[in-house]
């Protein structure tokens, strides 16, 4: 919604706290896809606000509804500004085919022109996709330092959201020129569900999942999963992890990342006492500046 200022201007109308999740859905510069930036999998009641979001989100701690309310007003400001913050990576008949595929897509936090990439999935336990804790304010924070970062919207299931993941590298590879994006050297993002999702693709290729091969990732950075497999094909990768987490163990993590280093590649991890499942950004936690550590770790692997 907009209102007119004072100066007889537009001015646009803000979300807040006690803003309905609803009305944020239906505003229309998020026509057509308002409804993807809420968990589609889950049953929100109609008048759940920003700042209740939280108890929805099964899995996950140190949610802060003032990050929430930014990045809806955030994402706003930026389609009323002539950004497109959203993109369909599946064609109308590839929909058709299968309507599971109209609850996709990828959400663009826009930095440099050119900046290098980051793609990130969200967690939610292969049940829901929680973006608006486990992959928004990553992307919203990695913008800030000028990188182009997608959070990738998929499809509940393990097998089908790599898919949907390998498509969206392999859309954002073919549109690098229109997006604007450098797509060399590109890292994945991930936590919970979404790092498996991250490690999984960054392993096997988007030729393991529907799609033909792209360059592999330079850096795989995972937050909170027990994955314990390592092949010796890993791209480089961060892991990073609390001790009270009773979903993800971190001794699970910390010995893959020793099999990881055991094969020559470069591998990284930050275990934060107390910390339990879910902290995303650790935002107010011994986390706090995980994500500037992740980010000199992808820096490092960079090669163009």
């Amino acid at each position: 919604m907009m209102e007119e200022g004072g100066d007889g201007k537009m001015k646009e109308e803000t979300f807040s706290l006690n803003s309905k999740i609803s009305d944020v859905i239906r505003d229309e510069a998020f026509s057509g896809f308002g409804r993807l930036l809420f968990p589609v999998d889950l049953a929100l009641s109609p008048v759940m606000t920003l700042k209740d979001l939280g108890k929805a989100l099964l899995w996950y701690s140190y949610i802060r509804p003032e990050r929430t309310v930014s990045l809806v007003n955030e994402l706003k400001s930026r389609a009323l500004a002539g950004e497109r913050v959203f993109y369909d990576i599946y064609s109308p008949a590839e929909k058709a085919a299968d309507p599971r595929k109209k609850d996709t897509g990828l959400f663009f936090f826009r930095g440099k022109p050119q900046g290098k990439t980051a793609i990130l999935s969200a967690g939610g336990g292969f049940v829901y996709v929680g973006a608006m804790h486990d992959s928004f304010p990553h992307a919203q924070e990695l913008a800030k330092r000028g990188y182009n970062a997608f959070a990738i919207i998929y499809r509940v299931g393990a097998r089908e959201a790599c898919e949907d993941l390998s498509r969206a590298i392999a859309f954002i590879h073919d549109h690098a020129g229109e997006l604007q994006v450098d797509i060399r050297d590109y890292s994945l993002w991930g936590g919970s569900a979404g790092a498996r999702m991250a490690a999984w693709v960054g392993t096997y290729g988007t030729g393991a999942f529907g799609e033909r091969p792209y360059p592999q990732p330079a850096a795989v950075i995972m937050e909170y999963t027990g994955l314990s497999d390592v092949t010796g094909k890993e791209p480089p990768t961060y892991n990073c992890v609390g001790t009270t987490d009773g979903i993800a163990w971190y001794g699970t993590m910390k010995r893959r990342i020793e099999g990881i280093r055991a094969n020559g590649t470069d591998a990284d991890i930050e275990i934060f006492p107390g910390l339990p499942h879910g902290f995303g950004l650790g935002e107010g936690t011994v986390a706090e500046g995980w994500l500037e550590r992740a980010v000199r770790f992808w820096q490092r692997q960079m090669k163009d």
